[in-house]
């Protein structure tokens, strides 16, 4: 009996742990004094709109910022005898707009305005002193930093695990990867989809600004701050018109969004002091959240939710539940190292038969991860495996499918 209810206790533990982290988001926001100097980042229950923690509050919050460039270290409060508004060492100098959450390495990515540089908050990190990081890239050097189009005012990390930043006007379109020295590339500008009649991704009134968040099959979603919602495939760069947000308060501006438990967007304004409102992507209706905080506008939101998770998680079954039994086991293949420390495992393969091969990762839940395409050729062979990102530390599958998709190989990995 007592080790039933040890069970019992320790799943419901388990089980509110996880939807904690599901609920918790990050809010780029003011002092709460009706201002608008978007330089303090607090905690957010996304779910009720509520405000749950002060990260980092400027000019009282003490912090650690290191340059990764140069491996400099700086401390404090504030930068001696320097403007914290606009001093490279201070982190959230020259405002924030931008925000993306990585849960995988659980770091807050952010890019100040007009600064050029790709900065993280280690949120592994416990205690009072908060840990940024920051790094210089000439690829995010836009110009002198004074044109308003060559702000980065979105962001977002998708489930392939890398980053997407774009500039107000649409015509920088930036990826990054996550490990401890991202790679930034500009991937040009996005292209308007025939179809948007007119409303252009990159029109100053109707299309700058505002925010952007992920579904769970890899589009983008842009939510400007007039209230548009555009769809963007990484692959091409085209941005499809899907329609406004209605319901919202006349003078509300969309500047922060995020993605809530069943999978709505989750709005906030940085100019209007209203609260959160929750917007039905089927048809871009926006309900507010009774009790959510007034007293912060908000710049930014992030948190790791996507869009469309429950369609994918679906799909994902369906297609599992599709396949045929494994054809061989680790009796002829096998994963290694096992666990694995880095970025990067090998699949031995023995007596395959040749052809193309797609090497399938993903969670427990069955929720892919990433994918590649292989080259099995005749004999004993080592197929690497490089990881995007970095998920978190656990217990994940692999899968060999051939071109019939059949399961020829499954094993478990662990990530350390």
């Amino acid at each position: 009996m007592n080790f039933k209810i040890l069970l019992t206790t320790s799943f419901l533990a388990a089980a509110l742990s996880t939807t904690a982290q599901k609920n918790t988001g990050y809010a780029i926001t003011g002092d709460g004094n009706n201002d608008f100097i978007w330089m303090n980042i607090r905690q957010v229950d996304i779910e009720s709109g509520q405000v749950t923690k002060t990260i980092f509050e400027r000019s009282k919050t003490n912090y650690q910022l290191i340059d990764v460039n140069t491996g400099r270290k700086v401390a404090g409060t504030a930068p001696v005898g320097e403007n914290i508004f606009s001093s490279a060492d201070y982190p959230t100098s020259t405002f924030v707009a931008a925000a993306a959450l990585d849960a995988r390495s659980n770091k807050l990515f952010f890019t100040p305005m007009r600064m050029g540089e790709l900065r993280w908050l280690d949120l592994n990190v416990k205690g009072e002193t908060p840990m940024f990081y920051t790094l210089r890239s000439p690829v995010l050097r836009l110009g002198d930093g004074t044109d308003e189009a060559n702000n980065i005012t979105r962001m977002v990390i998708a489930p392939n695990g890398l980053g997407y930043a774009i500039t107000n006007d649409g015509n920088n379109f930036f990826q990054f990867s996550t490990g401890k020295l991202p790679e930034i590339t500009n991937l040009g500008n996005l292209i308007d989809d025939e179809a948007n009649k007119g409303v252009s991704i990159h029109n100053k009134c109707t299309s700058w600004g505002g925010d952007m968040v992920a579904d769970a099959f890899g589009k983008l979603y842009v939510i400007s701050a007039n209230k548009n919602v555009f769809v963007i495939d990484p692959e091409t760069r085209i941005a499809t018109y899907k329609g406004a947000i209605s319901g919202l308060p006349v003078n509300y501006t969309t500047n922060g969004a995020a993605v809530s438990n069943d999978g709505d967007i989750v709005v906030v304004s940085a100019n209007f002091f209203e609260g959160y409102y929750k917007v039905k992507l089927a048809d871009l209706k926006a309900t507010k959240i009774e009790g959510s905080d007034v007293r912060f506008n908000a710049a930014d939101l992030a948190n790791s939710n996507f869009l469309l998770q429950k369609e994918r998680d679906e799909a994902t079954r369906f297609e599992i539940g599709e396949l045929p039994q494994v054809s061989f086991t680790n009796g002829n293949a096998r994963v290694f190292p096992n666990p694995v420390t880095g970025n990067t495992f090998y699949i031995t393969l023995d007596g395959q038969k040749e052809g193309r091969y797609q090497v399938i990762l993903s969670d427990l839940s069955g929720r892919t991860l990433q994918t590649q395409k292989i080259q099995v050729t005749k004999g004993r062979q080592n197929v690497e495996m490089r990881i995007d990102g970095r998920p978190a530390k656990g217990v994940y599958m692999v899968q060999l499918v051939n071109t019939d998709n059949r399961v020829v190989f499954t094993d478990k990995v662990v990530l350390e």
